[in-house]
């Protein structure tokens, strides 16, 4: 696929001519920033201008983002619809700021959210805005069930990802981000999410799903099993950074039975998920199931930062400011985020990342069989993850073969070599995760797994050269 160049106004053109020096940039950018960035170290680029799916730098180039803003941009980049709400609202005199105060914006953004939500969910919601981010979301969400029951403990899973700051910290899986910050597991106890090719039980498909709620269970009835009840069980219907797992709809059902019927409020943490991407509004819907409490953010804002949790009415017991933040009332963000939100819903947009997704699984499931480095293929809707593992390598008792992180990194440089922007996740970094926008054309979408395709066969000859010249 040949990607069209993107325009901007001239003088647009212009100001980003003047600063095309992208050596320059990177060169400053590595100097001044501090080393805790990740994206900018795994792409060495320097976006000048952006429109739906493709990236150019300011050398010209052109890129298929695949990442779009870790899941953020539902529409892409600069869609008319939101590029159109943004002039709307700035003409408008709207305030751009006014921390938490009503305005005619925030009442439409929130009939936009509660219309998507199930009814039985939406009927009784509350909504809470939040600091700019999904880790803020999530912190209040814990807050929120920590105030309502009195309890203090949370429930959450392996592979987990809930954001950066103390409480979301704590509740994530990664051990090599939570291993450098003292006392980030306190009051956590951490229970295996269902992961089919990796399963944690050593037996795979639905039986691992099947042991991993019998085992949530009993530990919560075991007297003697050291869990006291917590004020709150957090998990992702899809684990994104862990690698895109999805969990069988029956053990999402089966979470939720057990926490009513234990009185533990059920946290679901709907920040990459949510808005389509799935192929569902909200992952929830695949099982049916109706949590206690939502975390929302990315695609919410339609692209600027908005993070809210809806949580069901009879939770809030908080006080006047028991959870509050600055940058609470982005307007911007909510103008965006209902536009977004509606274009979604009204363009069949969640229809359609189900049915690309399932087309680009199955194109990728059926490489597999022809380059036998590619030991999984899984996720749901758009939301696509292809795990890399090393061939020769004895299998578990799964089946599975060892992970291959060191040709996970080389296929991720090779299709940026190739115009193709995609991002490493899951618990060894073997995986590629596939993350398109929900307007991806279908010649995007081949364009993608043709250049995917590509990479993963240099990668593979690559690794096999290498090995022989070790051997």
């Amino acid at each position: 696929m040949t990607v069209p160049p993107i325009t901007l106004p001239a003088n647009a053109r212009s100001a980003v001519d003047a600063t095309a020096d992208a050596e320059g940039i990177l060169r400053r950018q590595r100097a001044r920033e501090s080393s805790a960035r990740t994206y900018a170290r795994s792409f060495p680029i320097v976006p000048a201008r952006a429109n739906g799916m493709t990236i150019e730098g300011t050398d010209g180039r052109r890129y298929l983002d695949c990442l779009s803003g870790a899941g953020t941009l539902a529409l892409g980049h600069n869609h008319p619809v939101v590029l159109e709400a943004m002039r709307r609202t700035m003409d408008s005199g709207a305030p751009l700021h006014v921390l938490d105060l009503a305005t005619p914006e925030k009442d439409d953004f929130t009939d936009a959210l509660f219309a998507t939500l199930p009814k039985p969910f939406a009927d009784r919601a509350r909504i809470h805005f939040c600091g700019p981010a999904g880790t803020d979301a999530v912190e209040a969400a814990l807050k929120l069930m920590q105030t309502a029951t009195g309890r203090r403990g949370t429930l959450a899973f392996t592979g987990a990802y809930h954001g950066m700051t103390a409480g979301a910290l704590a509740a994530t899986g990664s051990v090599a981000i939570r291993e450098q910050v003292a006392g980030s597991g306190s009051e956590v106890t951490r229970l295996p999410y269902p992961y089919a090719y990796r399963c944690p039980f050593g037996v795979g498909g639905e039986r691992g799903a099947e042991l991993s709620a019998t085992y949530t269970e009993r530990l919560l009835d075991d007297p003697s099993g050291g869990v006291v009840r917590p004020a709150a069980m957090i998990l992702e219907a899809v684990q994104g950074e862990g690698g895109a797992v999805p969990s069988p709809d029956g053990w999402l059902r089966a979470m939720r039975r057990i926490t009513r019927e234990r009185e533990i409020p059920l946290i679901v943490d709907e920040v990459q998920t949510g808005v389509g991407r799935t192929g569902a509004f909200w992952a929830i819907e695949h099982s049916g199931i109706v949590p206690d409490a939502i975390v929302m953010s990315k695609a919410i804002g339609g692209s600027l930062p908005l993070a809210v949790i809806v949580y069901d009415q009879d939770y809030d017991g908080w006080l006047p400011g028991a959870h509050t933040g600055t940058f609470r009332g982005n307007t911007l963000a909510m103008a965006t985020g209902a536009a977004t939100l509606r274009y979604v819903a009204g363009e069949g947009l969640v229809e359609r990342a189900a049915i690309v997704g399932a087309r680009m699984t199955a194109r990728l499931e059926g490489l597999r069989s022809e380059l036998p480095v590619i030991g999984d293929v899984r996720g749901r809707g758009l939301m696509i993850g292809v795990e890399l593992v090393d061939p020769e390598g004895p299998l578990d008792s799964c089946g599975a073969h060892p992970v291959a992180p060191e040709l996970a990194d080389r296929v991720r440089s090779a299709c940026l070599d190739r115009g193709l922007i995609v991002e490493l996740g899951g618990r060894f970094g073997s995986t590629v995760r596939l993350l398109p926008p929900l307007v991806i054309t279908d010649e995007e979408a081949e364009a993608v797994l043709d250049r995917l395709t590509d990479a993963i066969v240099e990668a593979a000859i690559v690794k096999a050269a290498t090995a022989g010249r070790r051997s």
